[in-house]
């Protein structure tokens, strides 16, 4: 006789509490084997296959498409140990990668075994077995949606828009995002939200009602982070504006030399670990219990990059142990898999220190929140042309403003300082750098 178990969603690590299913990859009547992805979830930090630990049929769903479960409610149920099913014994993994059974069996579809007392599909009674149906260029209502990104659904989502009726310009129907913004456009403000690419103007309207955004997913996480860090860790910020002209022509002399070019952000990576290097108080964090500020002898290096999911910040392993071209190719790397909503747990936590582009938004400076548990963060506007006095001669330079925030319990002013002006100089004179080679 079938022994039926519950799967729970499981702790996806780094203190995340829910999750949200983008998409059921099987269904009732369905055969699972061990560690086989059974659904796709999105979390604060990112979208993840989660596989079952168990092998047997299918007997019940739990949740929709679009449903925030908290970590521990039911996901499924399987049957095991039915004789037509084939399964295999639990393997106790919870995240896809750590599976111990290696690729997962064919799936197959079978009778399903008698339902749990209370079991539902959905929130509904289990339902026999059906065929899935063919992806088709537009949905039928009621029937699945041709989309894999999790961004997609959350572009529509947020924009108030329908995709079942929307056809996708993808292979065999699939929805895009440049579907999606396009219907958006087309389509008039629903509910106070305006369209994508419509000015913000557009927004107020007469008699319109407020609108309320839940702090949840990777907002809430933002939100919950950057409080804790308000709350715990005395900042203080410094600044000083410093000549780029050297540093965008030494660039620029690489780059022509052939080979992967190098990108700025690189640059500045690079110049970070090397004032980290004389600076190491700043690459620490703060043991509130044990009342000690512990320095780390790598420096796992944050960058922060914007994203449709939100702001989310990458880490480079080892950066101090990378030369220009590999931080480049990293930085490459874990950009891609945050726009893409890709980057695992592992990649978004344990950074030591944190350098903040925010130069690409058009702005000269800022004083950012320190990303906690880390002690300091190096921001970086943006490099224009400006009125700078070049060896004793008024000329036309290539300036940026530089500011340093940073935990006053790890340091005082003058480390801070020094740190701060080392980066300059290395920024205004490049060939600095070759003393740490």
């Amino acid at each position: 006789m079938a022994q039926v178990l519950e799967f729970k969603l499981p702790d996806l690590g780094e203190g995340l509490t829910e999750a949200e299913i983008v998409r059921w990859l099987v269904q009732v009547g369905d055969v699972v084997a061990v560690d086989q992805p059974v659904v796709e979830v999105e979390t604060a930090k990112a979208s993840v296959e989660v596989p079952c630990p168990y092998g047997g049929v299918v007997t019940a769903r739990y949740g929709e498409e679009g449903t925030e479960l908290p970590v521990g409610a039911p996901l499924l149920t399987v049957a095991v140990g039915e004789p037509e099913a084939e399964p295999e014994s639990g393997s106790g993994n919870v995240l896809v990668g750590y599976g111990t059974s290696g690729a997962p069996g064919r799936r197959r579809r079978v009778r399903p075994a008698a339902p749990v007392r209370g079991a539902r599909v959905n929130g509904a009674a289990p339902a026999p077995a059906a065929s899935a149906p063919a992806v088709t260029p537009a949905a039928a209502p009621g029937g699945p949606v041709p989309v894999i990104s999790p961004l997609v659904r959350r572009l529509a989502r947020e924009g108030g828009l329908d995709l079942r009726g929307l056809a996708g310009s993808g292979p065999d129907g699939l929805i895009l995002r440049a579907d999606v913004e396009r219907a958006l456009r087309a389509a008039p403000a629903r509910n106070g939200a305006r369209p994508a690419g419509a000015p913000a103007s557009a927004v107020p309207a007469p008699g319109a009602a407020e609108v309320r955004v839940p702090l949840k997913g990777i907002r809430g996480a933002v939100a919950d982070k950057l409080s804790r860090s308000r709350r715990e860790i005395p900042d203080a910020t410094c600044w000083v504006d410093a000549d780029a002209t050297e540093l965008m022509r030494a660039r620029a002399a690489m780059n022509a030399a052939g080979g992967p070019k190098i990108s700025l952000l690189a640059l500045l990576a690079r110049v970070c670990t090397a004032a980290l290097a004389r600076f190491p108080e700043l690459n620490s964090s703060v043991d509130t219990e044990a009342r000690e500020v512990v320095q780390h002898p790598y420096v796992h290096l944050g960058f922060a990059a914007q994203t449709d999911r939100g702001l989310v910040v990458p880490v480079v392993r080892d950066a101090h142990a990378r030369g220009a071209e590999s931080l480049t190719a990293e930085f490459a790397r874990l950009t891609e898999a945050a726009r893409a909503g890709t980057l695992t747990p592992g990649e978004l936590t344990g950074g030591t220190f944190t350098l903040n582009n925010y130069g690409v938004f058009g702005v000269d400076g800022s004083t950012p929140i320190v990303n906690h548990p880390e002690a300091a963060m190096l921001g970086v506007g943006r490099i224009v042309p400006k009125p700078w006095v070049h060896e004793g001669e008024l000329a036309v330079r290539q300036v940026v403003q530089l500011s340093l925030t940073f935990d006053h319990r790890v340091c005082d002013g003058g480390t801070a300082g020094g740190f701060l002006r080392y980066v300059a100089d290395c920024v205004e004179q490049p060939a600095v750098l070759l003393r740490t080679l």
